[in-house]
């Protein structure tokens, strides 16, 4: 089977340097295997998604040098989650909810003063259809849960080796909100299968995602893919890089003179290398690139070195292509 990658955006917001880096991955090692890329567009936030920030993302990507074979978006596929959802239904493994914000936190806080974790206690499975038919009538629509099955969830991860999990610990995860949207947590699982997805690459954020979604692959007979948890990107304080920090986004970037390969080049090196290498051009990426040289730390970002990569870059650029970055430059000051 043909190796198939995705990279799933959401077009809340610009391009994040963490992102752009899980997409710089994704793209290489599709390459590097004779794969293909899809780009996914999670747009069922109705709210924050917008046109500009996903046009924004893939002008970025391209910036980078990143490109995809096929592109497809959540929002024409509500079809499918609820196909999905019905299924999971019929073997008893989705339930309808009630329970507002509120409430639920309720129970959390008496849970934990009961000395209890604070995992949903299911009691929504208790309702009759006598009950339901009720709620309906009052106007009140159900969230929906996936029942997680409480044993060890474990896969061996082309970057963290074995990971295990109990799920006892874990409450049922929503997967479809009272006006239809689905939750990450289903839809991924659904574009998955469907796009013959055979590697997911995603952040190291993504695990516990990753325990709930792999029982509902389980749960639908679908084949697992092979899971790759890429480390995150913190900060030079050691804390986890948000979009409320400087130089987290690929504009930020971009309005301070960095040019793309020498990005493209950081972002390929943060805590991945290749002997004593340290200068790739974008086919020297591709020949080299393995998944398993990246380390299972989180890596700091450097600004240090990002200038010191870009100086390099611009003394070795030709005339034509310097006028070039620096017109590109200019327009954006």
């Amino acid at each position: 089977m043909k190796m198939k990658l995705r990279f799933a955006p959401s077009p809340t917001g610009n391009l994040h340097v963490g992102n752009a880096r899980t997409a710089l991955v994704n793209y290489l090692y599709s390459k590097c295997n004779s794969g293909e890329m899809l780009l996914r567009i999670d747009d069922t936030d109705r709210e924050r998604s917008k046109t500009e920030y996903e046009e924004s993302i893939k002008k970025d990507l391209n910036w980078l040098g990143i490109f995809w074979e096929n592109t497809d978006r959540q929002s024409l596929r509500i079809d499918k989650y609820n196909n999905a959802l019905n299924k999971l239904f019929e073997i008893g493994r989705a339930y309808r909810c009630y329970e507002t914000p509120e409430e639920l936190s309720l129970k959390r806080k008496a849970q934990l003063i009961s000395g209890k974790p604070p995992v949903y206690d299911r009691q929504a499975m208790n309702l009759t259809e006598d009950d339901h038919q009720r709620f309906k009538s009052e106007g009140k629509l159900p969230h929906w849960r996936f029942k997680l099955i409480d044993q060890d969830v474990n896969w061996t991860d082309l970057i963290r080796g074995n990971c295990n999990y109990n799920m006892k610990s874990l409450s049922d995860p929503v997967i479809m909100r009272e006006d239809g949207r689905p939750i990450y947590t289903l839809a991924s699982v659904v574009d998955d299968i469907d796009h013959n997805i055979t590697h997911i690459i995603r952040g190291d954020d993504h695990k516990m995602n990753t325990f709930k979604q792999m029982q509902i692959f389980q749960s639908m007979n679908w084949t697992l893919p092979t899971y790759v948890h890429i480390p995150l990107i913190h900060t030079s304080e050691g804390k986890k890089l948000s979009k409320r920090d400087k130089a987290s986004t690929l504009d930020d970037y971009k309005k301070i003179g960095i040019i793309p390969s020498a990005l493209r080049n950081y972002l390929l090196r943060l805590g991945w290398s290749f002997q004593d290498k340290e200068i790739f051009t974008l086919e020297e990426s591709i020949n080299h690139f393995n998944i398993e040289g990246i380390g299972k730390s989180p890596s700091k970002l450097d600004m240090v070195r990002i200038l010191s990569m870009n100086e390099h870059y611009i003394k070795h650029m030709d005339e034509s292509e310097l006028l070039k970055q620096f017109i590109d430059f200019c327009k954006l000051n």
